[in-house]
């Protein structure tokens, strides 16, 4: 495997190389066959079981995440969509069978995968194993040759990723390249059959732009503003610890699914904050900077992008929990704002990070309005009791995902896709929808040479139209009726 140590070393040149032993490997037919994919598959399962302390202790040295949202995130989920894929591979690889049409009988029809070629994964920093290795999981299923480039923002773990990958999986199809811009515009540079692009929608176009010199498909999980819709019908204790899951307890907010704000009552607004405050308490302590249960910021200036949000005088006296700052430690901690002017920055962009804006609205459906007036989101959410609402908010809110009741859950759930829609993504993964996203379904008819009939061929005299345009209609008795002359042609 090439990994790029030198990081200014790797150019378009290198580029250029990877691709075509890459491609190399690819057309030699190995990553088509069963045996090599699930072979690649089992020792992916078993890297993540080795050097599962080694993948905890990464994510901690970028981003302080607590040990069991590491477990849970980056090794249990990543191993259960390995092991998922091991037990499926072989059902997903078979041919779906099709039905054919009188027009074409006699004759059977199937769907068959077949594996695009070289496919480009490029992951991003907050999840970095889990979001680099699922989509790696599903090209490898799908029988393709992979290059992986990990976020340079999450150092530790991109070296990581670079030394196991190198050491568990075959180097002829499998790579890592590290580094920051300079080499992923190099991969751009070249022709891919599909690429993957996780993180914002400023590089997403810049992407989509490299992707369409050479009509490459692409997926896109790009995020944007979450939103979370809370009734005054339902378990308050309940909602605000879960609510709390999907934001400060999940990665400090530094995730594409996380909520991003929150629309709720006016008159129920209070009460809803006060239990969030509670329950943070119960969560994070008193002084919520000194847990070892929250993220700290990734970098710098990502620690910079939330001060310039914090420091909008559109929100000055809105701020109702104002959380510590510690550059040095890069912690930001807790933070709500209330009715969070609509052009104010924290409304504006996406937060990625610990702090939560409440807008209030009179009728709990004026919220679909501040939803729909947004691009549309990654994930959203609804909170209540109440079935006519729920039924609503699925039927009017569009989003790439959806949980009622709940926050982040779904991108968990087996059999369920996770991908985006307008501007927070395009395409989805996970699980089976990874595999169909890095094949081409390839539609296949067979036929034998008995059965032939000389109404498809010229002269087209009137019977022969007749007769075809009986069958196409499926009108098998007037078909007869022309046959033994009781139908005029």
């Amino acid at each position: 495997m090439e990994e790029a140590k030198e990081k200014g070393v790797f150019n378009e040149e290198k580029a250029c190389l990877v691709v075509k032993e890459l491609r190399k490997s690819f057309d030699s037919g190995k990553t088509r066959s069963y045996k090599w994919r699930i072979s690649q598959l089992e020792a992916m399962a078993k890297m993540i079981e080795e050097r599962e302390k080694d993948i905890i202790e990464a994510v901690d040295k970028d981003l302080s995440k607590p040990q069991l949202e590491a477990y849970i995130a980056e090794v249990s989920q990543t191993k259960s969509s390995c092991f998922e894929a091991i037990k499926a591979l072989h059902l997903w690889m078979k041919p779906t069978k099709v039905k054919t049409a009188i027009t074409t009988y006699p004759s059977s029809a199937e769907i068959v995968s077949e594996p695009l070629g070289v496919v480009l994964i490029i992951s991003t920093w907050n999840f970095p194993f889990l979001l680099s290795l699922e989509p790696v999981i599903g090209a490898i299923a799908a029988g393709n040759a992979v290059v992986l480039k990990p976020s340079e923002v999450a150092p530790a773990s991109s070296a990581l990723l670079a030394d196991m990958l190198t050491k568990y999986l075959d180097n002829s199809a499998v790579r890592v390249i590290e580094g920051g811009a300079p080499q992923t515009t190099a991969l751009l540079e070249q022709k891919w059959d599909k690429i993957l692009y996780t993180g914002n929608a400023r590089v997403g176009r810049i992407v989509m732009a490299a992707a369409t010199k050479h009509l490459t498909p692409v997926i896109l999980e790009l995020g944007g503003k979450c939103p979370a819709l809370v009734d005054s019908n339902l378990n308050l204790q309940v909602a605000a610890r879960r609510l709390i899951a999907g934001k400060w307890a999940c990665n400090n907010g530094q995730a594409c699914i996380s909520v991003d704000y929150i629309i709720t009552l006016k008159h129920f607004a209070p009460t809803l904050i006060n239990a969030l405050k509670e329950e943070l308490e119960q969560f994070f302590g008193k002084d919520p900077m000194k847990s070892k249960d929250m993220s700290r910021i990734v970098s710098s200036s990502h620690f910079s992008r939330l001060l310039k949000l914090l420091n909008d005088d559109k929100i000055s006296d809105k701020i109702v929990l104002e959380g510590q700052k510690d550059e040095d430690q890069l912690k930001i901690a807790p933070t709500i704002i209330l009715d969070a002017p609509d052009d104010s920055l924290v409304m504006q962009e996406e937060i990625f990070g610990p702090i939560m804006p409440i807008i209030t609205v009179d009728k709990i459906e004026d919220g679909f309005d501040i939803i729909k007036s947004k691009p549309k989101p990654l994930a959203a959410y609804l909170f209540t009791n109440n079935e006519d609402l729920k039924k609503s908010f699925v039927e009017n809110i569009s989003s790439g995902g959806m949980l009622i009741n709940d926050t982040v859950l779904q991108v968990v759930t087996p059999g369920l896709p996770f991908g985006g829609v307008g501007e927070s993504g395009m395409g989805s993964y996970h699980g089976k929808f990874s595999f169909d996203e890095f094949s081409h379904k390839k539609g296949v008819l067979y036929r034998s040479f008995k059965g032939d009939s000389s109404m498809r061929y010229p002269p087209y005299t009137p019977k022969k139209q007749s007769l075809m345009k009986a069958l196409i209609n499926g009108n098998i008795f007037h078909m007869i009726l022309i046959l033994i002359g009781c139908s005029k042609l």
